[in-house]
């Protein structure tokens, strides 16, 4: 198995290749092949209509004695489909085709043989007029001659289907601009309507975005706005960073009692404030008798003790919270 794959065979030192015997093969040789029918054909037998494409199994031969500049002609043996009669065609090199040799004929070869006379017409006529140059003269009044007969028939039938229609080319054309203006008058109509439909939704968008802005601005009022009236005196205001917005009516007292006396569990504010009465005996002592001032008459003016008018009740030895009491009080005495 591995020797069929093997590119290089050996070969002994003592081959000569000159003794092997050479195969004598006839000339007219016939091969098997596979083919499909090159055109429609009929049986001559039966009567059997081959189509073009049709398979058959075929045996293929070399034409002898027939060559076209030096290339082989090949001979092709098939049977008919139905009554097994030998059908024989060959190539045709020169028409680029296939000949019909042998039992069967070829069909749809009208248009063809046309051609064919056409083409020999056709160069006869180029032969004439290349010696001739009369020739060429009357075979180009000819030309016209006919191209103008060919135009007049064919001017003769328009007119002859023009009288048989009887059709108004007028009324059709009339038709078609109406037509065309009514499909133009639509469009418009189309787009009028298009653009009034979208003026509308930005319309309904517009209100529809200002009565959302309007629900948050009352929302956002009531969110700010106080429940009571009273409320105020007991919510402060919020303030800024800047600390210009004010403070509620109590923060406002506290801050100012704080400010004046001071905080309640402080005792060196309150020792600084405060100052206790020393006893009565030692007051009367160092006390300097009271000087006297003449008023604008002369007369001696009754002294006024200073201290008449900053009297305090007595006070007892108690806790920081009594001291700011009779502070206050004293304040209120000089005030009035």
């Amino acid at each position: 198995m591995s020797e069929r794959k093997v590119l290089n065979k050996y070969y002994p030192p003592d081959f000569d290749p000159s003794k092997i015997p050479k195969l004598k093969l006839p000339k007219d040789r016939q091969y098997v092949v596979r083919l499909m029918a090159p055109f429609n054909m009929r049986c001559k037998t039966c009567g059997e209509y081959i189509y073009k494409g049709k398979k058959f199994n075929a045996r293929k031969e070399t034409v002898q004695n027939e060559l076209y500049l030096g290339l082989p002609i090949f001979r092709f043996y098939i049977k008919c489909t139905r009554c097994l009669a030998e059908i024989t065609f060959k190539t045709d090199p020169e028409n680029t085709d296939y000949a019909m040799e042998h039992g069967a004929t070829r069909n749809f070869q009208a248009e063809k043989l046309i051609e064919e006379e056409e083409e020999n017409i056709q160069r006869k006529r180029e032969e004439e007029e290349l010696n001739n140059p009369m020739k060429v003269l009357e075979n180009r009044t000819r030309d016209s001659k006919m191209e103008m007969e060919v135009l007049e028939n064919l001017q003769e039938l328009k007119d002859l289907n023009q009288r048989q229609a009887q059709v108004d080319f007028e009324s059709m054309l009339q038709q078609h601009r109406e037509l065309e203006k009514r499909l133009k008058e639509k469009e418009q109509e189309e787009d009028e309507r298009e653009t009034k439909e979208m003026l509308d939704r930005v319309l309904v968008k517009r209100l529809r975005d200002s009565d959302s802005d309007s629900d948050q601005e009352q929302e956002q009022q009531k969110r700010h706005a106080p429940e009571k009236p009273t409320d105020i005196l007991t919510t402060g205001k919020e303030t800024d960073r800047k600390g210009d917005a004010l403070f509620g009516v109590k923060h406002q007292k506290v801050e100012r009692w704080e400010e004046s006396v001071g905080l309640l569990g402080g005792r060196r504010a309150l020792g600084s404030l405060v100052v206790r009465k020393k006893p009565a005996a030692t007051v009367t002592a160092q006390q300097p008798a009271p000087r006297t001032q003449n008023d604008a008459d002369g007369n001696p003016a009754k002294a006024t003790a200073t201290a008449n008018s900053s009297k305090a009740p007595p006070v007892q030895n108690g806790s920081s919270l009594s001291l700011l009491v009779v502070y206050s009080d004293s304040d209120e005495s000089n005030s009035d």
